[in-house]
């Protein structure tokens, strides 16, 4: 078997032992169709509105709930707010159904970069053994033809370092020391 070869086909996550592989090309154009049918689907841009959003999309379930209660008990508080305490609560519901879509998608994430993970794994561990090998045969004369290829591979390095963030630069001292 090629070491390239996922090493245990049955667990590639497919329920059904027939299932049609899909191209990562083929993937991507699904999932862009699948985002033209997401109603409201949108990626909201990191401006200076961002940190209001995301502050007021974290209100407490029971307090919106509590709030749907008073906004029953009022006619004027419904007509200031645009809204009847059953679109409210319509909402509370699709929100919990669409949290349903959330963590599939996060789950089939984490699936794609963990495979992903093994393919890189498979690729490296390949690239290391070439190495090896190709240094055990350039010390007979008939391999000399991999020469340039081990001295090349030589010369990279055989790991990338793990991206970083950078850490945030220090803030300059607000009174500078100056040397008399």
């Amino acid at each position: 078997m090629s070491i390239l070869k996922s090493p245990n086909p049955s667990k590639t996550g497919a329920t059904e032992p027939d299932a049609a592989m899909l191209t990562p090309e083929q993937i991507v154009e699904q999932l862009r169709a699948l985002q033209r049918q997401i109603p409201e689907f949108v990626q909201l841009p990191n401006n200076r509105q961002m940190p209001a959003i995301r502050h007021r999309a974290r209100v407490n379930l029971e307090f919106a709930r509590e709030a749907m209660n008073a906004a029953g008990a009022s006619e004027t508080v419904q007509h200031f707010i645009g809204n009847s305490p059953e679109e409210m609560r319509a909402a509370d519901d699709e929100i919990g159904r669409w949290t349903a879509v959330e963590s599939e998608l996060r789950a089939t994430l984490r699936g794609v970069v963990d495979a992903n993970t093994l393919r890189r794994e498979r690729l490296g561990l390949a690239a290391l053994q070439v190495l090896n090998i190709s240094r055990e045969l350039v010390r007979r004369e008939e391999h000399a033809a991999l020469l340039p290829h081990v001295e090349a591979m030589s010369r990279l390095p055989k790991y990338t370092r793990r991206r970083r963030t950078k850490p945030a630069e220090p803030p300059a001292p607000a009174n500078p020391v100056t040397a008399s």
